[in-house]
């Protein structure tokens, strides 16, 4: 039996206090929430009662203007507009400004209608109908059809394809046009997770042909809150307030978006106000910011994680014994106490935390810190010495090598640390030396989580782990829609990624981003910096 969006029986009841939540956090202004209310098929009498009911109206109302700054924690010359190939939470945020995807989410992870108005889904998720929005405009005054939904995800599928994203997807075998607003997607085999899938930050809608109009991915062309007016890779990017947006539209006029890779000279641009948001609080900064007036904290619980990769394709790394021993040598408790204050809890070495609920496989003993089993199987291994490549950007800096280094050298063992800069570091570090740190954000499934970094032929399979096992085991979950059965899958996985993956995993870690109090309406999606990098087009200033 076919799965229509708007025909959910709960749908009416979930949209009314999604929507309430939103105008309460600031996201909706009260046109939007009345109107909301009515489309659901609230009478107006009942949207007015509603209404009345939430907590101080007029000052929740957005206001228009202002000029926002924002300081990130990543930039470089690999800066990239093209969603195919973003890699962090700053081009995630330029493309959620300029662009925008089929679904969205909302805080809790579930997914609405974006440019589709409607979706449905077959009995068995392997066919996923798609009604395109009439009335959308691209920043050219152009129509959005299907024919742009077409070629944006055809960009993803297929053997040449540069998406980072392209195992999400791989086994859809076909995008079909239905006819000039309606598209469907066939798969050779089901996917109950594709949904999250597509509105996840690589699968923004670009211009059909995108690839040969010149300069496109310079500045580009989207049907977003914004239009580009200024985009510099490893400098800065300035949007202007999109007139013609087919929603209410953004609230402040412009967004300028650049890196201050130095966590000092970030939390002292915040202070003294020549930036509104950064992200990527130090924690050692915590006290600093709580302590200053107008500016606080922005915490979000999440599942995103910090690591340290042993490439397995390479001398020392493909040595297994070397591999467990630093697994062991992971003073897990004394680093969410001392790197990141608590904010976040101890991590298993695998990257499915407890924030991914029923999927998280709590019967997986952690891993306990144990320095003579680390001698053991270091001592075994042969190995000496290594180097780990690291920043001060990652998030928790360079403490976790550093205190594997305290803990190394009780037993004779040498970690050495090779301190590079920030900017660019996913160019240049990352899956490129040996030993190094990694940040992932949390993904909204731990189906998309594992594919992306773990599956076998996963491009950001950065520790190049390969295991046929894992392979089969994602295929099948895509499958299962037995939650039980699923729970078991996902069981397995994570005991082999924890046993045998190159990626030491000591801890999970919340979003801990600031912003002066002026900001308002930030979301709270968990999946990446300032909510899930959904803020652009709900920010606004009281000012």
């Amino acid at each position: 039996m076919s799965h229509l969006f708007n025909k959910e029986t709960d749908y009416q009841a979930s949209e009314v206090k999604r929507m309430k939540a939103e105008f309460e956090s600031g996201n909706l202004n009260r046109r939007s929430f009345l109107q909301g209310l009515m489309a659901v098929g609230l009478t107006a009498s009942t949207a007015t009662a509603i209404l009345t009911g939430s907590r101080d109206v007029q000052a929740m109302t957005p206001k228009k203007g202002g000029h926002l700054k924002v300081g990130w924690n990543t930039h470089g010359p690999t800066d990239t507009l093209d969603p195919c190939l973003v890699t962090d939470g700053l081009a995630y945020s330029r493309g959620r400004a300029h662009l925008n995807r089929l679904v969205q989410f909302n805080d809790d992870i579930s997914v609405r209608p974006e440019l589709a108005e409607e979706f449905s889904v077959n009995a068995d998720a392997t066919e996923f109908t798609f009604k395109i929005r009439k009335g959308v405009t691209w920043h050219d005054g152009s129509d959005l059809t299907a024919d742009d939904v077409l070629y944006s995800m055809n960009r993803h599928i297929g053997d040449n394809s540069i998406s980072k994203a392209k195992t999400l997807v791989g086994m859809v075998s076909e995008w079909k046009k239905v006819d000039s607003h309606t598209v469907k997607a066939v798969l050779n085999s089901p996917n109950a997770d594709l949904l999250p899938t597509l509105a996840t930050f690589h699968f923004a809608i670009v211009k059909n042909d995108a690839d040969n109009i010149p300069g496109y991915f310079q500045k580009i062309i989207g049907t977003g809150p914004f239009t580009c007016d200024e985009f510099t890779p490893g400098v800065r990017s300035v949007s202007r307030r999109n007139p013609n947006y087919w929603r209410d539209g953004a609230h402040v006029d412009a967004i300028e978006l650049f890196g201050i890779t130095d966590n000092t000279a970030r939390v002292n641009a915040l202070i003294s106000s020549d930036i509104h948001m950064m992200s990527g609080v130090n924690a050692t900064a915590f006290k600093q910011i709580e302590a200053a007036d107008g500016v606080s904290l922005f915490a979000n619980k999440s599942g995103a994680y910090t690591g340290i990769v042993c490439m397995l394709d390479r001398e020392p790394g493909n040595n297994p014994d070397l591999v467990t021993g630093l697994k062991y040598l992971q003073n897990r408790e004394r680093m969410v106490r001392s790197i990141i204050k608590g904010q976040g809890g101890p991590g298993n070495d695998h990257p499915i935390g407890p924030a991914y609920g029923v999927d998280h496989c709590e019967s997986i003993p952690l891993r306990a810190f144990d320095p003579d089993k680390a001698a053991f199987h270091i001592k075994k291994s042969g190995v000496s010495s290594i180097q780990v490549h690291g920043s001060d950007g990652t998030r928790g800096g360079l403490d976790p090598v550093i205190l594997m280094q305290a803990e190394a050298k009780k037993i004779g063992f040498d970690v050495s640390i090779k301190k590079v800069p920030y900017d660019g570091y996913w160019g240049h570090t990352w899956m490129n030396q040996p030993f190094h740190l990694t940040n992932w954000n949390m993904r909204p499934t731990a189906y998309v989580m594992l594919e992306l970094a773990y599956a076998p032929d996963a491009p950001w399979n950065e520790s190049q782990w390969k295991n046929p096992r894992m392979g089969e085991l994602l295929g099948m979950t895509r499958a299962e829609t037995d939650q039980a059965k699923r729970k078991e899958m996902f069981c397995e996985m994570q005991q082999l990624v924890h046993d045998e993956s190159g990626t030491i995993i000591p801890f999970h870690s919340n979003y801990v981003d600031a912003a002066n109090d002026i900001v308002k309406g930030l979301p709270r999606v968990p999946i990446a910096e300032f909510g899930g990098c959904e803020w652009p087009e709900f920010v606004w200033l009281d000012q």
